[in-house]
Order: structure tokens, then C-alpha cells, then sequence
């Protein structure tokens, strides 16, 4: 029997509501396959726990999470109390002081699910971004300086490294193996000369390795216009923090919306836990209602199952999924009348049909 500790963290908002009908996923998933147990263990951070503590988690977070096996994440964010900045925080520290530097988010369009884009049906669009996570634009590097002055200026610098650029490359020129063989960059070199020129050296320094993958290379730009042209044409997408970002959230949308948009966030090393979460974020609008999709959620859930190796388990929850949707039951961001609880239940039927 194998067994694994994972670390929960609902969060806010609606990440609350989808951690807690995929917790009852893994549960229903323990039962029917019945050849590993997984330890849940919940923490309460978040907004509730700022305004009785005055952090979003407690000092010691880290040393907490690290010897989980894995860390699944609901949503992170209560603009309405605190700023964003604060309560994702403990999403920027896991990240980068478990190096989880490889962030990966598929979008494949489901039967049942319609997509914006003209003539597209199920299986037209299946692709994988894979998103630099531990440097790039994101990090804390810079300063605001004569605050509130007529000549108030802000830099903000990003870093980029030759150990960084080649990791995740590596990652993704190996996902794309496992995959169609197909890889494509993206950076922006033609304007930002010394950061992507470097992202291009490097891409040619290793494309040899790599010589039974085939690839190709777009600015960030016509990244986004190829994304709508062309999804069929893109299967392993590799860039930078920020345009690994911006794409996901494109991709996601042509798929049907964020609520079906998966992502991991892995050391691949296993030095330290990975951490799975939907893309969409805590979407205080709909929070308390009972209506958000919690597909994206499920499908973190498959992926984490996934980096356990447990594959049949990832594959029942994947299976459940696709046949509920080409069903058309679906919540009502997807055009359907369920709602979180009811479509929860689908699934899990579903789940329990494939014993």
C-alpha cells in the first residue's frame, strides 16, 4: 500500500469551495482503487487567518509544508481586506524556496465544452505551457523611489540565468518526448536583447540534444495571435515567468475558461513538494454561492496524483471528468445549470461506475 502526506492549503474565496469537493474526489478515489492511502492534513491560512493573526500563515510555513509529499493549493487571494501583495506571499515563498521552477499548465478542449474560436472542436487544441517559476520578472528585485514626488520612478528588474533557462528547458524539451515531439519557445529578442538573446543562445546550444524533437520559436506577440490563429499547431510551450502567464490565461480562455485550467508547480528534482492548484485564483465575486466550476481543481488533483505516480487514479479522475462534460453537465460558467455540489456529484458517480 503506498502512502503519501499532502499538505491542503484552501486558501480563499472560491478555493475553499473546490478544495472541499476535491477532497471528497480523493476520498472517493481511495475507496474505489484501493491501493494507496493518502494523509490529508488541512491548514486554515489565508484571509481569515490574517485578521486573527496579522499573517497569512504562520512564520515557520515552510518548515510545516516541507515534509509533505505534495501541497494542493484552493486559491489565494481576499482583495476586499487585504492586498494582494500580502496574501500571496506564502505562494511566492513556496515557490521559490521549494524550487519549484517549472510550472505546468495544460489546455486541451473537451467534447461538451465550446470554444470562442470559430470551427474548433474537442481534441483541436492540446497543448502543455511550461512556465519558468523561480526567476524572470517576477522576482523581488528593485525599488520605488520619491514616493508620491512629481518625479517618482519605479525599476523593476527581472533576472534571468543560464542555470534557470536550461532547467526548464530540459523540462520541457522531456515533456515533449512524453508528448508529440514538438516544442516551441517564446521570447521577445528582437527587443529585449540581452534577457531573451540569452533564452535564444541557449535554445541553440541545445536543440541538438534534442534532435528527434521538433521546434519553433515565437515572440511573445505573435505568440498570442498564433494562440488564436493556430492552437492545433502548439503542443509543449516553453517561456519566461511573465509570458508563460500571460499564455496560460490565453490558452485557458480558448478552452472554455479558467475553471478548467490545471497547473502544477514542480521541483522536478524532489528536493522538496511540489504544489498543485487551478489556475483561476479566489473570484471573491462568486465566492459563498455555490457555483464554482470545480473542474480546474480536479484536474490539479489528477496532475499531483500523477507526480505520485499513481497514473490509473490520475486516469479515473480524468475519465469521470471528460464524460461528464461531453454529457453536458456542467456548471453555469460552462452554460450548464449545476451547480458546484451537484456537478461534484456527477463526477463522483461517475468515478464509482469505473471500479
Amino acid at each position: 500500500m503506498k502512502e503519501f502526506r499532502i499538505a491542503v492549503y484552501p486558501g480563499d474565496g472560491i478555493g475553499v469551495e473546490v478544495t472541499e469537493h476535491t477532497v471528497r474526489l480523493l476520498q472517493a478515489l481511495q475507496e474505489c482503487c484501493g491501493d494507496f492511502t493518502l494523509h490529508l492534513e488541512t491548514f486554515p491560512w489565508g484571509g481569515d487567518y490574517y485578521i486573527e493573526h496579522g499573517r497569512t500563515a504562520p512564520e515557520d510555513y515552510l518548515e510545516i509544508l516541507k515534509p509533505f509529499d505534495a501541497i494542493f493549493l484552493g486559491a489565494i487571494g481576499d482583495p476586499a481586506r487585504i492586498p494582494d501583495h500580502i496574501t500571496l506571499a506564502p505562494l511566492i515563498g513556496i515557490r521559490q524556496s521549494f524550487d519549484q521552477y517549472a510550472c505546468v499548465r495544460p489546455a486541451r478542449l473537451f467534447e461538451g465544452v465550446s470554444t470562442p474560436l470559430a470551427g474548433r472542436g474537442a481534441g483541436d487544441i492540446d497543448m502543455v505551457v511550461i512556465r519558468e517559476n523561480s526567476e524572470g520578472e517576477y522576482i523581488d528585485n528593485g525599488g520605488r523611489f520619491k514616493k508620491g514626488k512629481a518625479d517618482e520612478f519605479a525599476v523593476q528588474t527581472a533576472l534571468h540565468t543560464r542555470k534557470g533557462i536550461e532547467r526548464i528547458l530540459h523540462f520541457g524539451f522531456e515533456q515533449a518526448r512524453k508528448r508529440k515531439n514538438h516544442l516551441t519557445l517564446i521570447t521577445k529578442s528582437n527587443a529585449l536583447k540581452y534577457s531573451y538573446v540569452l533564452w535564444d543562445e541557449i535554445f541553440e546550444e541545445m536543440r541538438p540534444n534534442y534532435s528527434d524533437v521538433e521546434t519553433q520559436k515565437f515572440h511573445i506577440d505573435a505568440a498570442v495571435m498564433n494562440f488564436v490563429r493556430w492552437p492545433d499547431r502548439f503542443d509543449v510551450v516553453v517561456g519566461s515567468n511573465l509570458f508563460g502567464d500571460i499564455l496560460t490565461d490565453l490558452s485557458g480562455c480558448l478552452v472554455g475558461g479558467l475553471g478548467l485550467a490545471p497547473s502544477a508547480n514542480i521541483n522536478p528534482e524532489r528536493d522538496f513538494p511540489s504544489m498543485f492548484e487551478p489556475v483561476h485564483g479566489s473570484a471573491p465575486d462568486i465566492a459563498g454561492k455555490g457555483i464554482a466550476n470545480p473542474t480546474a481543481a480536479f484536474l490539479s488533483a489528477a496532475m499531483m496524483l500523477e507526480w505520485l505516480e499513481l497514473n490509473d487514479a490520475a486516469d479515473r479522475i480524468r475519465r469521470s471528468i471528460e464524460s461528464t462534460l461531453a454529457a453536458g453537465e456542467t456548471t453555469a460558467d460552462l452554460g450548464g445549470t449545476l451547480n458546484s455540489t451537484d456537478y461534484t456529484e456527477r463526477v463522483l458517480s461517475r468515478l464509482e461506475a469505473s471500479k
